[in-house]
């Protein structure tokens, strides 16, 4: 039987520029920088803050080939992904594939000590780009920490 995301994890907003995007989100809604850090496979700049349990990140493309580069180019800023917490990445993935899905990625990729993989194409998911991810989101020597709350 098939186990529903247990929360939604967090939620991601390609920006053109992190710092006016923090400074908007910091004044309009009061929110407090979690961290902000670089993840160099992944090609992007991100301030990370919560909202009860769920994370808000800002993310700025670092390479004009970044697939965060690409989504502004082609649609501007906005809602990037939509990321939902699961038991376990690799066994939703091979659910959805005995389902007949089509999945974006083939194997769980890892970052933060999450495990996360991007799973039905846009068009599939009402134009969003949906991940799925299991673990605690924990800085690590897989990015670049900027600041630390």
């Amino acid at each position: 039987m098939s186990k529903k995301p247990s929360k939604i994890d967090h939620i991601c907003l390609a920006v053109k520029s992190l710092a006016n995007a923090r400074k908007t989100y910091e004044d309009v809604l009061g929110l407090e920088l979690d961290c902000e850090y670089i993840a160099e496979s992944e090609s992007i700049k991100v301030a990370r803050y919560y909202i009860g349990e769920v994370a808000l990140e800002l993310m700025e493309s670092t390479n004009p080939e970044g697939e965060v580069a690409k989504f502004i180019e082609k649609k501007g800023e906005g809602v990037f992904l939509i990321s939902y917490a699961v038991d376990d990445v690799a066994e939703k993935m091979n659910e959805l594939k005995e389902k007949g899905h089509t999945l974006i990625d083939k194997k769980p990729r890892e970052l933060c000590h999450n495990r996360y993989a991007f799973i039905n194409p846009p068009q599939q998911m009402c134009g969003v780009l949906t991940e799925i991810v299991d673990g605690d989101f924990e800085l690590d020597d897989s990015i670049i920490t900027l600041s630390k709350k």
